[in-house]
């Protein structure tokens, strides 16, 4: 009977061995079989699956105000119709607003079924289209394997940005590896920046933030865009798809855009434009330095302190937004000229500062309305840069006397 129990203790602990062998290498495998075997395979999609770029129109927030882009996979046979969203991101994430700022904030894919993607579209009243990619089967397949690869846990997260990798450029990077191309799109150069494309988004009903914007962005901003760099925004996205063609019979990547949900949001009254406020501010105060000057009394004394201090404030967040942010299109941001630390000091002497300072902060104010004519930022800041070159030439005058 010992005997027996041996063997059979034996005989156990050689199954667990092997078993235990047998998983270690199912691990092993799994963890170490490339990207490109698993493109190679042949998915569980019948022949009729499909895939489309679903186009988003854009909201009445401002971070719905460029649109949104979406990958679907579509196979009726298997009961399959998911859309791929590369747009998500959790405002639970610790620290979120301090990420945000420092352009460390991480955004991920999300899967969705298309049936509740579409509702949750409708609810917010935006439109919405499909492009059906011209893709052969083993290219859908491509596609739906890259997908669920990127979804897998470790793999669904990236670093946002906003220009360079977003929800549209991961979609067009995505529709050029599954055709096996990357040079799929037309590269010629564009007359329209950065700016001008965010500019043409939020004209009329969102002046205001167009003005944030433009004092939040560096020079990078007015870089002229390709094609393919213009495809960051969604709406350009679909319409570079539209001309883009691959191969040597210059096959059309996608078909027309076709309409599957009308826009049905409520449009937003138009704002009254700044640069009218700021416009009428700059004729009020030319005309209280004129009374100044003739009465030779400093009237505006505490105006020009608060202004100056409130300024160089925001001249020291563009600094910090600049060297200690992640942001590559907030770096050699001009704005710090006319939003100057240097008006924290004037604001202290006033009609005390040194000489040298006041007649280098117009030169810098001079520099900034030459680059927001040139580069085309918002109009409002004409009018804002020449209220603050009005009152250092006011303490010029008085400095003289």
């Amino acid at each position: 009977m010992k005997v027996e129990i041996n063997i059979n203790k034996q005989m156990n602990n050689r199954i667990k061995y092997f078993l235990s062998i047998a998983c270690a290498c199912l691990v092993f495998s799994f963890h170490f079989s490339t990207f490109n075997s698993l493109r190679a395979q042949q998915m569980p999609l019948s022949e009729t699956a499909w895939a489309s770029v679903l186009t988003c129109g854009p909201g009445n927030d401002l971070y719905t105000s460029f649109g949104h882009s979406a990958l679907r996979i579509c196979d009726t046979a298997n009961g399959l119709d998911i859309v791929y969203n590369y747009g998500t991101f959790n405002f639970g994430t610790p620290h979120f607003y301090w990420k945000f700022a420092q352009g460390r904030l991480d955004y991920c894919l999300s899967r969705s079924r298309m049936d509740h993607f579409f509702i949750e579209n409708g609810l917010e009243g935006r439109s919405m289209s499909e492009q059906h990619l011209n893709l052969s089967h083993q290219e859908v397949c491509n596609l739906f394997v890259m997908l669920e690869w990127n979804y897998m846990p470790e793999n669904r997260y990236y670093r946002y940005d906003f220009f360079r990798d977003n929800c549209a450029t991961r979609v067009r990077d995505m529709v050029s590896h599954a055709v096996g191309c990357d040079t799929v799109l037309h590269r010629s150069v564009k007359t329209e920046t950065y700016r001008h494309l965010l500019a043409s988004a939020l004209r009329d009903t969102m002046e205001w933030w167009r003005l944030g914007m433009d004092c939040l962005l560096g020079l990078a901003a007015d870089h002229r865009c390709t094609s393919v760099e213009r495809m960051f925004k969604p709406c350009e996205m679909e319409a570079e798809l539209a001309e883009a063609t691959v191969g040597a019979d210059q096959r059309h990547v996608v078909g027309a855009p076709v309409a599957l949900q009308p826009s049905s949001r409520v449009n937003m009254h138009r704002s009254f434009p700044p640069v009218i406020v700021f416009g009428l501010l700059f004729l009020l105060l030319a005309g209280l330095t004129y009374v100044e000057w003739k009465k030779r009394k400093n009237l505006l004394a505490v105006f020009d302190r608060i202004i100056f201090v409130l300024a160089g404030l925001i001249g020291l967040f563009l600094l910090f937004m600049w060297f200690g942010s992640a942001y590559y299109c907030t770096k050699w941001n001009l704005n710090v000229l006319w939003a100057s630390p240097l008006l924290i000091l004037i604001a202290v002497r006033m009609h005390k500062s040194p000489c040298w300072a006041l007649w280098l902060q117009e030169a810098m104010f001079a520099a900034a309305l030459v680059w927001v004519l040139v580069c085309g930022l918002s109009s409002a800041l004409v009018p804002i840069i020449l209220i603050f070159a009005l009152r250092v030439a006011m303490l010029l005058l008085t400095n003289r006397k």
